[in-house]
């Protein structure tokens, strides 16, 4: 019976219930979409000890997902939660909705993602948790879709955020980049054209983040990048790199195996946290 015992309480002490971080699903507004969105926020463990304010890295997901996508649909369903107990921070997970590319669209006007992630996600953060609440304590990453706003939104909102990156980016919006099967390229081109109107040789210009490589040069907001050599979004990713290599732009960029996956994803994440918190230490922040 003692044995029994012995192993039930091994079994308990191994459990996921165990790990220490907490993950808690809250509703933020959105007054400029007149809906209500759901985030998912993981919490360090030491954010129930110490009565201080915690760094925030914001994690947004790809296209055609949902807000807790990092949470349900990496190998290790644990990641998230212990990289939050790991590096001492908060990680929030918004909502992007399927296709929105985290921009506020030209055409659709219920769609204002830009607006919903900077104006209302954030402060809602900030004035609900301990968080530090200026850039010197605040980073965003991505993967896909969600790697194209992370790059988008730090680039045309430097003030808010220490450090960006983005994994397997999409991050030009003219798919012609792309690689990609005549059958998907249509099917794709469809949803792309419903958030920015239909593509023309100038209208993606706007909203291509590999044309905004001298911007992010003048920034100076250090960038990661990671894609995987089979991966349909390598070009793009590639030519953006060239392009900071060209002007000069101080980043991080890797290639290595792997596709447009979660597995390449959940190896890729932790490397960028690393880099985030060394951004964070050298801007004083403590871990």
């Amino acid at each position: 019976m003692r044995r029994l015992c012995y192993v039930f309480a091994l079994a308990m002490l191994c459990s996921p219930l165990c790990y220490a971080s907490k993950v808690d699903t809250v509703e933020i507004p959105s007054a400029a979409m007149n809906k209500t969105y759901k985030a998912a926020i993981a919490f360090p463990d030491s954010y129930y000890k110490a009565k201080k304010n915690f760094p925030v890295l914001y994690l947004l997901h790809g296209g055609f997902g949902h807000f807790n996508d990092w949470l349900n649909k990496t190998p290790d369903k644990m990641l998230v939660r212990n990289l939050a107990d790991q590096y001492n921070m908060i990680i929030v997970m918004p909502e992007g909705e399927i296709f929105s590319y985290y921009i506020d669209s030209p055409v659709d006007p219920n769609s204002k993602f830009e607006t919903y992630i900077i104006k209302e996600v954030i402060p809602f953060i900030d004035s609900k948790y301990r968080t530090m609440k200026d850039k010197k304590g605040r980073v965003i990453t991505g993967l896909s879709m969600g790697g194209y706003g992370s790059l988008y939104l730090s680039t045309s909102h430097p003030d808010l955020f220490a450090a960006a990156g983005s994994m397997s980016g999409a991050l030009d919006p003219n798919m012609t980049t792309w690689n990609l099967t005549p059958e998907r390229f249509n099917g794709l081109t469809k949803f792309l054209d419903k958030i920015m109107g239909p593509m023309t040789p100038d209208s993606y210009l706007p909203y291509s983040v590999v044309n905004m490589a001298d911007q992010i040069r003048k920034n100076g907001l250090p960038i990661v990048m990671d894609i995987g050599v089979e991966d349909f979004l390598l070009e793009p990713n590639r030519e953006l790199h060239r392009r900071l290599v060209y002007n000069h732009t101080l980043h991080d960029y890797t290639e290595r195996p792997g596709g447009h996956t979660w597995e390449f994803w959940q190896d890729a994440l932790p490397y960028q946290v690393l880099y985030f918190s060394k951004r964070l230490k050298a801007n004083g922040v403590m871990l």
